[in-house]
């Protein structure tokens, strides 16, 4: 696989493309999670999506690594999917964290993708790594997108 600017642009379209997919995913692991946790946790909209994904491909060395992992995972197919079932695990696992961000984020958002994934089954006939490329993509961007009440105040062990 080769990765240039063009290519990396195609794979951010790609990104924006399954806004209609990715983003109800995002509020649904959000409603479950809020349910879990006993808290209210604010839907994401379509274009507070697009604008992070914007924020993301604005980053170029961030972006590439995205774009690689996104690429591999909708190319990825393994017969009888199982044998494969690591390798798509390890990719969205990491896509996830690298979407989310730094810690605590990171961590948060590779749990959430192994949550999201329980839940994102794709069509007969789609690759084995398409619904894993949009867990991680559901549960990355959900992490950067403000919503959840502990990313909204001030952390009780900030030190002056």
């Amino acid at each position: 696989m080769e990765l240039t600017p063009d290519r990396v642009a195609a794979e951010r379209d790609w990104i924006v493309d399954r806004t209609d997919t990715v983003v109800p995913i995002i509020n649904d692991v959000r409603e479950d999670l809020g349910e879990v946790f006993e808290t209210d946790v604010a839907h994401v909209t379509e274009s507070q999506y697009e604008r992070e994904v914007d924020v993301v491909f604005a980053d170029g060395d961030l972006a590439v690594n995205v774009a690689a992992m996104v690429a591999i995972l909708r190319e990825l197919d393994v017969e009888n999917d199982y044998p494969g079932f690591i390798v798509d695990e390890i990719l969205g696992r990491e896509l996830a964290a690298t979407i989310a961000g730094t810690q605590p984020l990171r961590t948060l958002g590779e749990a959430t993708f192994h949550y999201a994934d329980v839940h994102v089954h794709g069509p007969e006939g789609e690759n084995a790594g398409v619904d894993d490329l949009e867990a991680a993509l559901a549960a990355g961007f959900q992490e950067r997108i403000p919503g959840w009440t502990w990313t909204e105040r001030e952390s009780p062990f900030t030190l002056e």
